[in-house]
This record gives C-alpha cells, sequence and structure tokens, in this order.
C-alpha cells in the first residue's frame, strides 16, 4: 500500500485546506514532518487513519473533537486521502460530524457524517461506494488490514510506540489476538469447556440413575424380605454392608433376591389355582341349591293355582251361554236399530214441519209454489248488497274527502310560507360574502406576516447580542494587546540572546581548548590568542528563552483566536440586528405580532363565512326541490278530492234506490231473507215428513221377517240378549284364558311332580357360607401372587436397567477423561504446567517470530549488546503468561524486564520490535507491500549516537522503493533529512502545511 495525496480542511488545527504530495518524497524515500510543539504534526496521521478507518487513535475512548476550532460555522470540514494497492488507485473522501447554520429559522443544525469512495479508471475518477458501511466492506477488501494493524505496521502513532514491549502478557495478548485474528482459538476452547461440561452432567446423571435404581431394587428386596438369612457361606449382606458395596456385588445380591422373588412367585400363582378350583367347586354346589329351591316354590305355586282354577269352571259355563245368545242377537242388530230410527225420524220430521207452518204463516203471504217465490225474491235481493256495502262505508267516504280537502289547504299553506322564507335569501347571501372577502384580504397576509415576524424576532435577539458582544468584545482586544506585548518582548529576549551567543561561541570554544590537542576549527595544536569567554549564554538559556517566547506566543494566538471570534460573532449580530436599537426593534416587533394575530384570526373567521355561504346555496336548493315536491304533490292532492266527491255522488243514488220504504238497505235486505228462508224451510220440511214415512215401512217389515228365523219370540227378548262389542270380546277372553291358563299349570305340575322333590323348605345357609370361604380364599390367593409376580417384574426392570446403564457408564467415562484431558489441556489446567491456553499457544508461536524478526535490527541497532526473548516463565499470583518478553544483555550475560531499560534503548527496542511486528503482520495479512511507513516518537530521547544508529536503521527501510515519514522536532534530525514537511501555526491560530 503506499500512500499518494492527503488533503485536510476544517480537521485539527487546520481550517483552510492543506495538502501533502506524498509522492514529492519518494526520490529522498525518508521525509520529516516538522514544527514546534502543539502545531499539529501528529493531526497529518490522524487525517489519514479518519479519512481510511473514520477514526482516530488518541480519541478513543474520549471526546472525538476532529472539527477545528478556528473553522466557522459556515466553514467545511472534509479529508480526502489518496492511496493505491495492487487492486488500483483510490481516494477516500470523508467528513465528520459537526454543527453548521441552519438553512431556514436560524440556529444551528448537525451536519451528518459522509464518507464516498472513488477508484481511478482511465474515464477519470469513477464512484464505488458512498454509504458508510459499503466504504467500509470495500475498504476491508482493498487494505487487508484492520484499524488495529494498521496503527502496528504503517502508522507508529504517539502513545502507542512502545505499548507493544512495555505490556504485560494479560494486554499484549488483548493486541495480538486483535492484530493476528485469533479468536476462534478462544471458541475452540468454549466449545471444548461446553463438550467437558454437558459430558459431565451426562455422566454423573447416567450414574445418578444407576445408583438410584439400585437403591430402589434394595428398597424393594427389604420390602419383601428376599434377602433371605444370612450365614457365613451366604453371599447375603447387611444393609450397612451393602451401602459400601461395589456397583457389581450389589447387582449380584439383587440377582439372588430376584431368584428367590421368582420362587416365591411360582409357589403364590399355585395356592391362586388351588383357591380358583375349590371357590368354583363351592359356587356350584350353592348354584344347585338355589336351583332346587327355586323348583320347589314353581311346584307349590302350580299346585294352588290349579286349584284356583278348578274353583272357577261353574262361572266359565254360565259365561259361555251369555256369549252364545249375545252372538244370535248380533245378526239382528242392524233390523231392529234401523227400524227404531225410521220410528224416531218420522217424529222429528212431523214436528219440523209444524214450525215451518207457522212461521210462514206469521208473515200473511200466499201459500203457492213456495220455491218459485223465494227464487224470485232471491234474486231481487243480489241487487241490494252492492247498495248495503256503500252504505256501510258512507261514514268512511265522508272522512276521506274531509282529509282530501285539508290536504289541499296544508299544502297550499306550506307553499306560501316556503316562497316567503326563499325571498330572503340573497340578501344574506350579498352580506356573508361581503365579510368574507374582506377576512379573505385580511387572512392572506399571515406567510408575510410570519416571515416579518420571524424577522422581527431576529433582529430583537440580534440586538440584545450585540450589546453583550460589543463589551466582550472591548475586553478581548485589550486582552491581546497585552498578549500581543508580552509576546513581542518574549521574541526581543530571545533574538538577544541568540545573539549574544553567537557572538560567544568563540570564547566558548576557547574555554575547552587543550594544549598538544588539535583545534576542532583549525587543527592546530597550538593556541597562541584563544578568544576570551566574557559574556557566556548556554544552550539552556536560549531554550528558556524558546519557551517563554512560545508560551508567550500560545497565549497570543489564544487571545487572538478569540477576539477574532467575537470579532466575527458581533459581525453576524449587528448584521442580523440591520441597524435597529432596542426601542425600535421592540416596536417593531409588537406591532407586527398584532398584526400577525388578526390575520390569524380573519383566517378562523373566513373558513366560518364560507361554511355559512355553503349553508345558505344548500338551503336554497333544498327550498327550490321542497317547492316542487310540493307542487306535485298538491296536484295530486286535487285529483284525488275530485274523485272522492264523484264518488259520494254515486254512492247516495244507489242507496237511495235499494233502501225503498225501509229505514235502511240493511233492514230491508235483512227482512227480505228472512222470508226466503221460512219458505225454504216450509217446503223442505214437508217433503221431508213424506220420506220417513215410507222409510217407517219398509223398516217394519224387513224386522218381522228377521225375527220370524230366529230363536227370540220378539224383539224384546233380542235386544235384552245383545251385547256391545267390548263385552263380546272381554267373554271370549275370559273363557279361553281360563282354558289356557288351566292346561299351562297341569304342564308345570307334571314336570314338577315327576323330579320328587322335597316337601320341607330347602335351607341355602351353609352352601352360601362355603362358597363365601372360598371366594374369600381365592382373592387373597390372587391378591399374594398379582403382588409377588409385581415385584418379580418391578425388581427384574430395575436390575436389568441398572445392569445396562452401569455397562455403559464405563465406556461414557472412558470418553470423558479423554474429553477432560483435551478441554484441560486447551485451558491451561492439569498438567498444562505453563498455565497456557490454546489462544496463548498459538500467540506465544506468533510473538517468538516477531521477536526472531525484532532482533535481526536490535542487534545492529545496540551494536550487539541485547536482544529480545520470548519468556514464557509463570507470573506471579496466576496472572496470565506466556507471552512475557525479557531483554537479555550480552554484557552481563543475564536476561531483565524491558522496564529496566533506558529511555533511550527503550525507544531502540520498540522501534525494532514495531518493525518485527509489522514485518510479521504483513507476511499474515497475505504478503501485502507496504510502500508508506509513519514513525510518530521519541526520536528526542537519543544521543547522538544511538540517533546515527536510529537513522541508519530509517534508511534500510526506505530500500525497495519505500517511503518512511518520521515526526519530530530534534534539530538533529532537521539538519540529516533534507526532505521535510513543516508544520506551522499562523499567528491567526489555525496552523497550514509547508513542503521543502
Amino acid at each position: 500500500m503506499r500512500l499518494h495525496r492527503l488533503e485536510v480542511e476544517g480537521f485539527g488545527p487546520f481550517r483552510s485546506r492543506q495538502s501533502v504530495d506524498f509522492d514529492a518524497f519518494a526520490d529522498d524515500g525518508i521525509f520529516l514532518i516538522a514544527g514546534r510543539t502543539g502545531a499539529g504534526k501528529s493531526s497529518i496521521l490522524d487525517a489519514v487513519c479518519f479519512g481510511l478507518y473514520g477514526g482516530v487513535p488518541r480519541y478513543d475512548g474520549g471526546e472525538k473533537r476532529l472539527r477545528s476550532d478556528h473553522c466557522e460555522p459556515d466553514d467545511p470540514s472534509e479529508v480526502v486521502v489518496e492511496f493505491s494497492t495492487p487492486s488500483g488507485r483510490f481516494r477516500v473522501t470523508r467528513s465528520p460530524e459537526y454543527l453548521r447554520p441552519a438553512k431556514r429559522g436560524g440556529g444551528l443544525t448537525k451536519q451528518a457524517s459522509a464518507v464516498t469512495l472513488d477508484e481511478w479508471t482511465d474515464a477519470g475518477w469513477v464512484g464505488r461506494a458512498a454509504r458508510a458501511v459499503d466504504v467500509g466492506n470495500e475498504l476491508d477488501d482493498i487494505l487487508q488490514l484492520s484499524r488495529e494493524q494498521f496503527l502496528q505496521v504503517i502508522l507508529l502513532a504517539q502513545n502507542r510506540f512502545s505499548e507493544f514491549l512495555l505490556a504485560n502478557s494479560k494486554d499484549r495478548q488483548a493486541l495480538l489476538r486483535r492484530l493476528f485474528g485469533t479468536q476462534r482459538f478462544e471458541d475452540v476452547q468454549a466449545r471444548f469447556e461446553e463438550r467437558r461440561r454437558v459430558a459431565e452432567q451426562a455422566l454423573g446423571a447416567r450414574v445418578a440413575t444407576v445408583t438410584a435404581r439400585v437403591e430402589e431394587a434394595e428398597r424393594l428386596a427389604d420390602e419383601a424380605a428376599l434377602w433371605g438369612e444370612p450365614s457365613e457361606d451366604s453371599g447375603a449382606r447387611a444393609p450397612v454392608a451393602r451401602g459400601n458395596a461395589s456397583t457389581e456385588d450389589r447387582l449380584d445380591d439383587l440377582r439372588r433376591a430376584q431368584a428367590r422373588a421368582e420362587y416365591r412367585a411360582e409357589r403364590r400363582a399355585s395356592e391362586r389355582d388351588d383357591a380358583e378350583r375349590q371357590s368354583a367347586a363351592a359356587d356350584a354346589a350353592l348354584a344347585a341349591a338355589r336351583e332346587e329351591q327355586r323348583d320347589q316354590a314353581e311346584r307349590d305355586r302350580a299346585r294352588t293355582a290349579l286349584a284356583r282354577l278348578e274353583g272357577e269352571e261353574p262361572l266359565i259355563a254360565q259365561a259361555r251361554t251369555e256369549l252364545s245368545d249375545a252372538r244370535a242377537a248380533e245378526s239382528l242388530r242392524g233390523v231392529l236399530a234401523a227400524t227404531e230410527r225410521a220410528r224416531v225420524a218420522l217424529t222429528g220430521a212431523v214436528e219440523a214441519a209444524q214450525r215451518a207452518q207457522a212461521a210462514w204463516d206469521a208473515f200473511g203471504l200466499p201459500a203457492g209454489d213456495l220455491e218459485a217465490w223465494a227464487a224470485e225474491r232471491t234474486r231481487a235481493t243480489g241487487a241490494w248488497q252492492r247498495a248495503l256495502e256503500l252504505e256501510g262505508q258512507a261514514g268512511a267516504l265522508a272522512d276521506e274527502l274531509q282529509t282530501a280537502e285539508a290536504a289541499v289547504d296544508v299544502i297550499e299553506a306550506r307553499l306560501d310560507e316556503r316562497e316567503a322564507d326563499r325571498a330572503t335569501l340573497p340578501l344574506q347571501t350579498i352580506e356573508l360574502t361581503t365579510q368574507r372577502d374582506d377576512a379573505r384580504r385580511r387572512a392572506d397576509r399571515a406567510s408575510d406576516l410570519r416571515v416579518a415576524l420571524d424577522q422581527a424576532q431576529a433582529r430583537a435577539a440580534a440586538v440584545l447580542e450585540s450589546a453583550r458582544l460589543d463589551i466582550d468584545q472591548i475586553a478581548a482586544e485589550q486582552d491581546l494587546a497585552r498578549a500581543s506585548a508580552e509576546h513581542a518582548s518574549a521574541q526581543t529576549a530571545l533574538a538577544q540572546l541568540r545573539r549574544r551567543r553567537l557572538e560567544g561561541f568563540a570564547g566558548e570554544l576557547a574555554s575547552a581548548l587543550v594544549d598538544g590537542d588539535p583545534c576542532p576549527v583549525c587543527g592546530s595544536h597550538e593556541h597562541p590568542s584563544p578568544a576570551a569567554h566574557a559574556d557566556p549564554v548556554t544552550a539552556d538559556d536560549v531554550a528558556s528563552a524558546e519557551q517563554q517566547r512560545d508560551e508567550a506566543a500560545a497565549r497570543e494566538r489564544e487571545e487572538s483566536q478569540r477576539a477574532a471570534t467575537l470579532r466575527a460573532e458581533l459581525a453576524v449580530a449587528t448584521s442580523r440586528a440591520d441597524g435597529r436599537i432596542f426601542a425600535q426593534a421592540e416596536t417593531e416587533l409588537a406591532a407586527i405580532a398584532a398584526e400577525h394575530a388578526d390575520s390569524l384570526a380573519a383566517a378562523e373567521k373566513k373558513v366560518a363565512l364560507d361554511v355559512e355561504l355553503q349553508e345558505i346555496a344548500e338551503r336554497a336548493e333544498r327550498l327550490e326541490r321542497d317547492r316542487a315536491a310540493d307542487l306535485v304533490v298538491l296536484a295530486s292532492a286535487r285529483e284525488q278530492l275530485a274523485i272522492l266527491t264523484q264518488r259520494r255522488a254515486d254512492a247516495q243514488e244507489l242507496i237511495a234506490e235499494a233502501r225503498g220504504d225501509a229505514p235502511t238497505v240493511a233492514d230491508r235486505l235483512a227482512e227480505a231473507t228472512t222470508q226466503v228462508a221460512a219458505a225454504r224451510s216450509l217446503s223442505a220440511s214437508l217433503a221431508e215428513r213424506e220420506r220417513r214415512e215410507a222409510a217407517l215401512g219398509e223398516s217394519a217389515a224387513e224386522q218381522d221377517a228377521a225375527l220370524a228365523s230366529s230363536p227370540f219370540a220378539d224383539a224384546a227378548a233380542a235386544q235384552v240378549a245383545l251385547r256391545s262389542a267390548s263385552a263380546l270380546e272381554s267373554l271370549d277372553a275370559r273363557i279361553t284364558a281360563h282354558a289356557v291358563q288351566r292346561e299351562k299349570e297341569r304342564a308345570i305340575l307334571f314336570d314338577l311332580e315327576l323330579r320328587t322333590l322335597p316337601e320341607e323348605p330347602i335351607d341355602l345357609a351353609p352352601a352360601e357360607i362355603a362358597s363365601s370361604t372360598a371366594r374369600a380364599a381365592w382373592s387373597a390367593a390372587v391378591d399374594d401372587a398379582g403382588r409377588a409376580s409385581g415385584i418379580v417384574e418391578r425388581l427384574a426392570g430395575l436390575i436389568d436397567s441398572a445392569a445396562s446403564e452401569h455397562a455403559r457408564t464405563s465406556a461414557q467415562t472412558a470418553e470423558f477423561e479423554v474429553l477432560r484431558g483435551l478441554a484441560d489441556t486447551i485451558a491451561g489446567r492439569g498438567g498444562n504446567t505453563r498455565k497456557m491456553t490454546l489462544e496463548t499457544f498459538v500467540l506465544a508461536a506468533e510473538l517468538e517470530e516477531i521477536v526472531e524478526a525484532a532482533n535481526r535490527r536490535l542487534g545492529d541497532m545496540s551494536t550487539g549488546r541485547y536482544q529480545l526473548q520470548h519468556s514464557d516463565a509463570l507470573a506471579a499470583r496466576g496472572a496470565a503468561s506466556g507471552l512475557g518478553i525479557v531483554v537479555f544483555d550480552a554484557f552481563t550475560g543475564q536476561t531483565r524486564p524491558a522496564q529496566s531499560l533506558s529511555g533511550g534503548e527503550t525507544f531502540l527496542s520498540s522501534l525494532a520490535l514495531a518493525l518485527g511486528l509489522a514485518e510479521v503482520v504483513t507476511a499474515r495479512a497475505g504478503g501485502i507491500r507496504l510502500d508508506t511507513l509513519f514513525i510518530d516518537e521519541g526520536f528526542g530521547s537519543l544521543d547522538g549516537d544511538t540517533l546515527d544508529i536510529a537513522m541508519r536503521t530509517l534508511d534500510e527501510l526506505r530500500q525497495g522503493g519505500r517511503t518512511v515519514g518520521v515526526i519530530s522536532h530534534v534539530e538533529a534530525m532537521q539538519e540529516q533529512i533534507p526532505a521535510q514537511l513543516t508544520v506551522r501555526a499562523t499567528p491567526e491560530g489555525p496552523s497550514v502545511v509547508e513542503s521543502r
């Protein structure tokens, strides 16, 4: 990777855009970044790191003050880094987050951070990514270095240079882990630890399962008393002895107990079978006794029932005679009944004819052809029915006519009322429209008045701000004048001291001359006229004056920056005040606020007036629609009134014709209907009397003929013998049931008498007691056999399960021991005497390579005295170990801690170690080429000879086209490195970058 160009603006101490062309130093190979303390030398490296990774190492964990404090609010902040890799040439443009003036409304708003990545092609710069996450992913692929690796192999930043050498094993492990990405080995350790824990839990659970099942089996054997009697030759153990025995011995004891349980179960099963057979025999004997008892009771019952049936025989014979007479009379039932019905019907017909004749005679009408008269009168009444209906509807028709007249009156009145209401609407519309137009004109000024109000408020605030800033600016100018005077005085004092020191160099040199030794200027061994050292000024005096001058300059810059800031703020506030004084600004603000409030109220009033106008328009439309509808309804009502009037006239004419001399049509119609009914009733009654007389004569002849062929002397005897159908069925059923029951009882008694049953009652108590006793014995035997069988099954299951689990436990124990040993070794436990984890072991191998690479330079840099060594010695009090670094001193032949080195020795060792680390990290990162290197650390702690050694080492680094940038303010390095990049603080405060 090679850096080509860096541009910074509004970043760190740089306000205006500063450009650094690293390609300009490619021919020299090494260049110096020089400048006074605090000028911003390290900020160049901060800008490179920020451009590539979006962060600055020295701000980690603290406030990220990336934007320059010298920037005006509108000044941009931006870093541009141009670099190349084997993948191509790229440019990163990145801006931090900062506050800028808002485009609207005044005040400040947050400017979000931004970054873009461009790639150089034949067509020029082409955008490759513009989102932070996309740019980050692209740079990871292009650079192939994380930020930590970049800070260790390319940008050796201030305050980080020696931390790797002096770190303890824990801190060194954290750094190496980030550089080499060895977290995966820690993950491996964690996975093995988890597997060990899971395996230990599984093994413990299985052992606990075996123990629990063995103890459960032993408890079951204790409860069932299966251990037998202990003796000298037997294998049975007491409970205490079993508790101390091995699992195999306890299983053997349980198997013997299982054999005893199986034998006991076989015995209990045999006893159960014997008890079952005895119980079955007792149950059979009881069943036989119960059957004989039932047969004995049935025999006695049959004897009693047969005797009762024989005693009922005379009554049954009488019932047979009654049934025979009833059946003979039943054949005459129809003839007798018909004759009686004909006689009764004739009597009724005669009475009805007499009543009809009396009713007809009451009307005083002639008794001619009654049917013809009735037909004629019926035809006349048919025409009167319609008149009757109209007479009944006369009242309703009058009500309808009155309702129709009222409806016409109501509609006409409503039309007049709505017409009057509609006539007032135009005047209301004109008045409301005038008010709305006036409100609209005032409301249209609201936006302009809002802008004017904001401006008036801003001017009022600016007037107050400018008054305050004017006071602060006067005080700042006075402080700046004092600081400038102090700076001028310090600068003058420094110039005088430098002049006096230059004038006293000859005397200082002469004071060091020794007779016989060559002069360092002319080489003469004789010194006839050495210069006098009358006004000595030491380098410390000059350095002290420079420090006083720098402090005065810093105070002057601070006061200048403060005064410039206040001047700028005052100019901004004065501009915003627009020449107003406080009273004028307040008056304008109050007037505009009142006008704005009136405009907002007018807007609300305009909306309300629009609503009222819309309601009036809708009301006019509604009235017009209602008027049209009322006209239609009025026409319909008038038409209905005319129809009803005509209907009433027609009905009155028809009613008068049908009523005749009667009071009403209904009265005349009722009288005619009654006369027709009387005529028809008389005619029908006379005809019916004649038919009944003929029917009676025929029925009497048939009855006489039937009695002549029957056993009865007359009709009265036949009537006495008649029975109802239910009575006949009852007699027949009684006779039949008696015969059937007698035959049934005879058959039952015949079979039972053949069995020669005893006459005395049979006693079941002895058989029942014997059966109950046998059944209880069988139930107890079944329970005993079930318990014995259950014990055998449970004991066998527990023993088999425990034996199976115990067999698997042995294999699982062996696997667990292997896994535990491996996990302990990886985690630095057990036989791992160095207490090194797997990750530490891997990093130790990497550290050995780093130390080897560092020693190739440290030997030359220390003239063969020092060598770094990797130490895996155990740390005190159990601290992390395995990644220690000690220094071998060839002068003493002993190793000592790196903390014991002097400042210069520490710098050389740190430089060698950092370069060795860079080589190894580069190799691990895929062998990427590093064409640019920066070193920002401690050359000022070296003496002249050691500095020469360090310079030779740096000179070796530029071989192969590499460019090395060194940050230092050491004057000797400024003399030895001609290619320089100077960072200079201007009197106004911001720094600038100059190349030479």
